[in-house]
This record gives C-alpha cells, sequence and structure tokens, in this order.
C-alpha cells in the first residue's frame, strides 16, 4: 500500500523546520547505511545524534501525532526518530531496499514495516530529485507539496532520482506497525474509512456498530501487541 497523507505540518510547523535547517550542518549521508546501501547513495544528512536533529524530529512526530489518516494508515507500534536528508548538484540514491531493523530513541531494535517520506521544500524549488517507488502495482514517481507526506512498504525497491537544481529536502522514516502485513493493513484501512464515510453521512446506527465491531476484531486478530 502507497498512500499520499497531505498537510502533515502546519505551515508553521515547515517555516520553523526550513529556517533551522538552513543553519545545519550536514554530513556525508553514506554514514548511516550498510555496505551495499553507500555504494549507491550520494546524499547529504543531519547527524542522527544531533541536538537538531532530536528537535526537528520531535516536531515531525508530534505532527505524526496529530494525524488521524497516518495512524489509520500506519497502525504505528513504534516509529525511529525522524532523520532529514539534502540532495543538491546531481546528489542521488540509486535503487535499495530499506534495512529491516532500526533502533528506536530507547536503542531497542523495530522492524521496519512503513517507510515514509515527508516533503519539506515546493516542487518547483528543485528539477530531479523524484522518489520512484518499484511495488507490484508498477513503477510510481513521487515529488510532493512541502508539508505532504508518502507512505509506503518498507519491502519496497525505491530510489531517489538526482537532483539537478535547487536542493531537495525531506525527512524520513521507519515504523513498525501493530499489523505486520500489508495486504492487512491496506484492507483495516479501507474498511475504516469507509466507516468514517458513512458515519458522516448516515450518523450512528446499529450497522455502523457491527462494522466497527468488526474493523476491531479484524485488528485484534491481526496485531502482534
Amino acid at each position: 500500500m502507497m498512500l499520499h497523507i497531505p498537510g502533515v505540518l502546519s505551515p508553521a510547523q515547515l517555516a520553523l523546520i526550513r529556517q533551522r535547517l538552513d543553519q545545519a550542518d550536514w554530513v556525508d549521508g553514506r554514514a548511516t547505511v550498510g555496505s551495499q546501501g553507500a555504494q549507491v547513495k550520494q546524499n547529504r544528512q543531519l547527524p542522527e545524534s544531533s541536538a537538531l536533529s532530536r528537535e526537528l524530529g520531535q516536531i515531525v512526530l508530534d505532527a505524526l501525532a496529530a494525524s488521524p489518516l497516518f495512524f489509520s494508515a500506519a497502525l504505528p507500534l513504534r516509529t525511529c526518530p525522524p532523520l532529514f536528508n539534502s540532495y543538491a548538484g546531481g546528489e542521488h540514491y540509486g535503487n535499495h531496499i530499506d534495512g529491516a531493523m532500526r533502533r528506536t530513541a530507547d536503542k531497542q531494535w523495530m522492524r521496519t514495516d512503513v517507510s515514509s517520506t515527508l516533503f519539506l521544500c515546493e516542487p518547483e524549488e528543485y528539477d530531479g530529485g523524484e522518489l520512484i517507488i518499484d511495488d507490484a502495482y508498477g513503477v510510481h514517481e513521487v515529488k510532493l507539496p512541502a508539508g505532504d507526506l508518502i507512505l509506503y512498504p518498507s519491502t519496497s525497491v525505491h530510489r531517489v532520482e538526482p537532483v539537478t537544481r535547487g536542493v531537495r529536502v525531506c525527512s524520513f522514516f521507519w515504523t513498525q506497525s501493530m499489523v505486520r502485513d500489508d495486504g492487512r493493513r491496506a484492507m483495516l484501512l479501507e474498511l475504516d474509512r469507509n466507516i468514517q464515510a458513512l458515519r458522516t453521512r448516515l450518523g450512528d446506527s446499529e450497522e455502523m456498530v457491527g462494522l466497527t465491531g468488526h474493523y476491531h476484531n479484524l485488528l485484534r486478530q491481526w496485531s502482534e501487541v
């Protein structure tokens, strides 16, 4: 399941992050990947342990906590601290699959089920830099407005095309879901969205209680919590 979630960051949050990143000291992005990823990765990142990365990462986590659609789609159990990267002057990241395990803020291992990229620049600010995701349904090119997020399975092959003009800045992070299977998460999301739409249009009813109970019973059955 791949999902575009608009407006994750408010204009005020976005402006603050951009202002702080303008003063950032970036390091070689290859420091955060294994030997295979390092062969195809060419970009810059904020150091994971820096105070600025933690500060801005908390803003992102607070925004995610306020997004009902992110919760419904990811069903997050754990989310690792958000990271920040920058591409310019032809920098790119070739085809790769994200590592299966990451550490949380408290240094515990977590499984990466869902990958997220949160765009921090408007598309017209840079040329190239498209996120290309290759999944069972084909090849998808993603370049979203600032503040919008793309969510996709961490098992997907993906890449970032070379940035030939301007600078592409994003936050990215991984989530361990309460429901490991992507197909089941997609079914739960579809059921949840239809329940919400019907409740808005028709109000509560005995049938709505039944559908809501069906959603929670499926989540109870499939959850690993």
